[in-house]
């Protein structure tokens, strides 16, 4: 999206890439899922990780703050788009007979659809909160200053409010009517 609107910094560099290698971040990618997943109960289950972010430079962009947005909001899109993909698939496994399949695929959509969602809170480094600095005006260095704090406020976030349940609601919701237009119930 950033090519498309004007900066080539990513397409440049060799980020514009299926390969999942070139995107690897040796601490959010490795070393912190591992560290939770052998800490034992501590985690309950709960894993976090990330990858490094494809490089934009906003001054190449053609239309600054729109373009912003439509790059920010790139990547949750592709996790809708990947959703309904993944259930247009389980409906064909149903057709050829495949639960295997179409077990899999239901259970990778809600997961895109999780992430669909949760990338849209607003609370750095997440989309939603890019899309609130454009929207807002706020300044790159305001936006930096409370990124300083943005993993204490996104467990904050996650275990003190109501914000998982409604994740969850809305990623089961969106799954019902995705699964609708397929004929699956």
């Amino acid at each position: 999206m950033a090519w498309k609107c004007g900066d080539s910094t990513g397409k440049d560099e060799g980020r514009c890439s299926l390969n999942p290698l070139v995107h690897l971040d040796l601490l959010g990618s490795v070393i912190m899922p591992l560290l939770m997943i052998f800490s034992g109960p501590g985690f309950a289950g709960f894993l976090l990780g990330w990858a490094k972010p494809v490089p934009v430079n906003l001054n190449n962009l053609r239309n600054p703050k729109l373009d912003d947005i439509l790059i920010t909001l790139a990547g949750p899109w592709m996790n809708l788009l990947l959703a309904v993909g993944l259930i247009g698939i389980a409906r064909i496994g149903i057709a050829i007979g495949s639960p295997n399949l179409q077990d899999f695929c239901v259970r990778t959509a809600v997961t895109s659809l999780g992430l669909f969602f949760f990338n849209l809170v607003p609370i750095p480094p997440l989309d939603g909160s890019r899309i609130v600095r454009v929207l807002v005006g706020m300044s790159l260095e305001t936006y930096a200053e409370i990124a300083r704090f943005s993993y204490i406020l996104i467990m904050l976030v996650m275990f003190v409010t109501p914000i998982p349940n409604l994740l969850r609601h809305a990623t089961e919701s969106s799954l019902r009517i995705i699964c609708g237009w397929f004929g699956l119930s």
